[in-house]
């Protein structure tokens, strides 16, 4: 104990606790607070002195803060990124003041074969004629179906296998 009255050091009295109260210990080298509680508080303070710069030069019409750009320029990407979050917010309400409203999209309904109008949720078949059926409707003779498969069979022949015609020789 006396080496210590020497060195005018002293013993730490015992651990301390974080001032924000999250239930770690801090140290007298971090403001008492734990690592985590200083790491957030320097970064607020970060931001809170890139904002009070971009207000000034916003207000005033100049980026003569060159110097101060280096030293923040980790929280710079931070700021640019909340602000592409806030225009994009503020983009539909300009578009609703100027009198361009973006097509109302109509209000779907639970799913319904279109026969018999039972509800078919995830389990609705797609026709090639456009509409939607249940398990039982599904087939083509079921529901009446308009599309004509012979000719779109025919047709997908015909590309497939394409006619292939050799050149006559000369007889000799």
């Amino acid at each position: 104990m006396e080496s210590s009255k020497e060195t005018g050091c002293q013993a730490p009295e015992g651990p301390i606790l974080c001032v924000n109260n999250c239930g770690f210990f801090g140290s007298a080298a971090t403001m008492n607070m734990c690592s985590k509680c200083h790491k957030d508080m320097v970064l607020k303070q970060q931001q809170a002195k890139l904002a009070a710069t971009s207000i000034e030069n916003i207000v005033n019409g100049s980026s003569s803060s060159n110097q101060k750009e280096p030293v923040l320029a980790d929280v710079v990407k931070v700021e640019a990124g909340s602000v592409e979050l806030k225009t994009d917010a503020l983009q539909p309400s300009s578009d609703l003041v100027s009198g361009q409203s973006s097509e109302p999209k109509p209000k779907e309904g639970p799913s319904r074969c279109t026969t018999c109008r039972k509800r078919v949720g995830l389990t609705g078949f797609n026709c090639k004629c456009g509409n939607l059926f249940c398990s039982v409707h599904r087939y083509s003779d079921k529901h009446e179906c308009p599309f004509d498969y012979r000719t779109a069979g025919r047709d997908a022949i015909a590309k497939a296998n394409p006619l292939v015609k050799a050149d006559k020789l000369d007889k000799i």
